[in-house]
């Protein structure tokens, strides 16, 4: 301690005695000043910014730390594995799909006993000039929209429910509504088709509808598949709900209660409007899944109905592709799938970015 105050004082003394002689010292501020290309008192320029860049380069570069890692690289390197996962179980299938929509690719291609024909959109005009895909195209269409309604006006009704009742049968409901969930789709499709059955079926009984058979009439099947697919697919919908109603702070919802709002008017003129994110992805995920309904259609209607007058697309694409062996085909209607998807979730966040919505 004393050895370094005496050196420091001695510096000291030896800068003030050869300012007086006229020399300047090796560590005063104009040598520095002159080192960094700038006078005292000078605001610092880009001489000592590019001092200051090269320190911090040095320091970056002792620590080890790569400028991408320690940027706007890092959270991509934490999901990189992730990414290769779904590139291998999505990327590839999409790409493989889109391939072989362009090829004619029939039983004799896949058995090896003729080789692959390129047809470039062959396949595609072949089906927009099938008219029964634009029946089944609209048919599809209007499905969905009405199990999408459906789903979210129940399972947003249950989940305002939830708020309202005690423990115990919330705790039911809660239990009811995930076994729904867990069941198979082939399982529930069963069930429903054996309460709806002409002979068997109890709701016949009860409706006093005799030998009725809801799966003979175009709209009835429609019907009876509706009530499977909103059953199936509504606890999604109530549970990811009813978890935003509880983050919403009970001071909003009880000031609208005090000042005379009914239960319509506080889930339209509060409790959507707040939880419009989490719609937002319960409405997407709902459009996907029932624009693509294969199971309920398929083991309720036997394969599409009488003459095919139940089909939608996924169904449509597996009777072209493995009943016809018109593989490429099939491929076709399942990119016409995709980007109408794609489309359809791409516009709706659109319109609701244009209304201010953070996603």
């Amino acid at each position: 301690m004393n050895d370094h105050h005496t050196e420091t004082t001695d510096t000291d003394g030896g800068g003030a005695a050869g300012a007086s002689a006229g020399v300047v010292p090796e560590g005063s501020v104009a040598v520095r000043a002159r080192q960094g290309g700038g006078s005292p008192g000078r605001t610092p320029g880009k001489g000592d910014r590019g001092n200051r860049s090269g320190r911090t380069g040095s320091r970056r570069a002792a620590s080890g730390t790569s400028p991408l890692v320690s940027g706007g690289w890092t959270p991509w390197l934490y999901l990189a594995p992730a990414l290769v996962v779904l590139g291998g179980l999505l990327v590839y299938p999409i790409y493989q799909l889109g391939l072989i929509s362009f090829f004619q690719y029939t039983q004799a291609q896949v058995s090896g006993g003729e080789p692959a024909t390129f047809e470039g959109f062959g396949n595609y005009a072949e089906l927009f000039g099938d008219p029964q895909f634009w029946q089944v195209l609209l048919a599809t269409v209007l499905f969905a929209a009405a199990c999408v309604v459906s789903t979210l006006a129940v399972g947003c009704a249950l989940a305002v429910l939830l708020t309202r009742v005690r423990a115990v049968p919330r705790l039911a409901l809660m239990l009811a509504a995930l076994g729904a969930w867990a069941t198979p789709a082939v399982t529930g499709s069963t069930v429903w088709l054996f309460l709806f059955d002409p002979d068997f079926g109890p709701v016949n009984r009860m409706l006093g509808l005799g030998d009725h058979s809801w799966t003979y009439g175009r709209l009835s099947a429609f019907f009876l598949v509706l009530l499977e697919v909103v059953w199936c697919s509504f606890p999604f919908v109530m549970v990811t709900v009813y978890a935003g109603i509880r983050a919403v702070p009970g001071e909003v919802l009880e000031a609208a209660s005090l000042d005379g709002a009914s239960q319509w008017r506080i889930w339209r003129s509060v409790l959507a409007p707040m939880l419009r994110p989490i719609l937002v992805v319960v409405t997407i995920q709902s459009v996907i899944w029932d624009f693509k309904v294969f199971t309920q259609i398929y083991v309720m209607t036997n394969g599409g109905g009488i003459a095919g007058q139940n089909l939608v697309l996924n169904v449509y694409a597996y009777q072209q592709a493995f009943a016809s062996s018109q593989y490429g085909l099939g491929s076709a209607i399942g990119v016409v799938m995709l980007l109408i998807l794609l489309a359809v979730t791409s516009v709706y966040l659109r319109l609701l970015r244009r209304q201010g919505e953070e996603l």
